[in-house]
């Protein structure tokens, strides 16, 4: 919930989303969905488990894409249950092509 950093977009708009998501998250096809959600908004990145049993999402695209995958994110439709979904802002970095699961 807390936006850091200034968000601030590419000359074209473009910016890059870090999202942390905790609830039941892992082996309930959570990046699985995350990353078919990303791929229609036209987005790149990840969704990667980690150790503490949430996932991170590194997305990347157009700023209003991007908050459309975060809605989505804690729209209440995943697989799973999320308990809560923290944000981050930062400038675009272009290093991802498609969008994979880790």
């Amino acid at each position: 919930m807390g936006e850091t950093g200034d968000g601030a977009a590419s000359g074209d708009g473009r910016v890059r989303l870090t999202a942390w998501v905790r609830g039941r998250v892992q082996g309930v096809g959570f990046r699985w969905w995350t990353r078919a959600r990303a791929l229609e908004l036209g987005l790149t990145g990840a969704a990667t488990n980690l150790s503490d049993g949430r996932v991170e999402v590194v997305a990347e695209g157009p700023r209003d894409r991007c908050e459309e995958l975060l809605s989505q994110l804690r729209g209440g439709a995943t697989p799973g249950r999320v308990d809560a979904v923290v944000e981050s802002w930062a400038q675009y970095r272009g290093s991802s092509t498609g969008f994979v699961e880790r």
